[in-house]
């Protein structure tokens, strides 16, 4: 009986370490296409143009891999074929990716100046959020000196209809792409507040616009506020919303009036400091005596 358990432990031993090698084997073959995809589109790029053949000498690869590899890239649109030379060369489609991570990486560096001012001033906390599908990220953040606990880290997402992030970023959007985008949502209520449906978000968006703010009174957690601009970038489109978050408690007769003036001047020098022009206001043209 004892050498009888004993096998069975020694076979179930085995079988956890055959397991461990394969998930060992699969992790390691994907890392290794992941290098191939990379090594082929690198030296797409250096030649500018190149074929099949080329491809599979110059990186060591037979030509059935880096004929499969090439297809792929070019379903996804990275790589495109010249009809008259049957030779490969990269598409606008990487460069689309590096100027939105590029355009991520000013957005970060020139909110942070602003948002550790308005930290320092109010002490709360303060968030920089960005439009994910069908909900916001938040990609920069200024903890409260209070030590406030939110249910918000960078890289955390959150509903747009419960939150000021979010209610801001559907107010810039054409209205017929905001429906669109919350066609996609699931309203889940996180405290009673919380609105409940894609026209009840729509019905506030133009006034949310009018008055150039997004506020989350208790919709998204109970006892919480929150205030959010707009961020536009050069073109004039809202990129990012950014925020500032504090308990109901600690909201006086100016509170609100205050932060929203804060917002908004922090709002304008981080879209101006990304190329933004705000548009003039109209002249008014006095009535001529009748």
């Amino acid at each position: 009986m004892a050498s009888t358990g004993k096998q069975r432990k020694d076979d179930g031993t085995a079988q956890a370490q055959d397991a461990e090698n394969a998930d060992c084997g699969e992790r390691g073959e994907s890392a290794s296409s992941i290098g191939r995809v990379f090594a082929i589109l690198g030296a797409i790029g250096d030649s500018g143009q190149i074929g099949i053949s080329e491809l599979s000498q110059r990186l060591g690869m037979s030509k059935t891999t880096v004929h499969r590899v090439i297809q792929t890239l070019k379903a996804l649109g990275y790589v495109t074929q010249e009809v008259e030379t049957e030779r490969y060369r990269l598409t606008i489609r990487l460069f689309e990716l590096g100027a939105k991570a590029l355009e991520s990486v000013d957005l970060v560096r020139e909110a942070d100046v602003e948002m550790r001012r308005i930290g320092e001033a109010t002490r709360e906390a303060v968030h920089l959020g960005a439009f994910d599908e069908d909900a916001i990220i938040y990609i920069h953040k200024i903890d409260a000196d209070y030590g406030l606990r939110m249910q918000s880290r960078i890289g955390r997402r959150n509903p747009l209809h419960s939150t000021a992030i979010g209610k801001v970023l559907l107010a810039w959007m054409d209205p017929a792409d905001a429906r669109e985008v919350l066609s996609h949502v699931e309203f889940r209520k996180s405290t009673q507040k919380t609105l409940s449906s894609a026209e009840a978000v729509l019905s506030i968006l133009p006034h949310v616009r009018e008055q150039g703010y997004g506020e989350d009174n208790e919709e998204q957690e109970e006892g919480l506020r929150c205030l959010a601009v707009p961020v536009f970038d050069r073109f004039g489109r809202v990129i990012a919303g950014l925020s500032i978050s504090f308990p109901t408690m600690r909201c006086g007769a100016d509170t609100k009036s205050h932060y929203v003036a804060l917002l908004k001047k922090s709002g304008l020098a981080i879209s101006t400091r990304l190329g933004y022009r705000q548009a003039p206001a109209p002249q008014q043209i006095a009535a001529e005596p009748g």
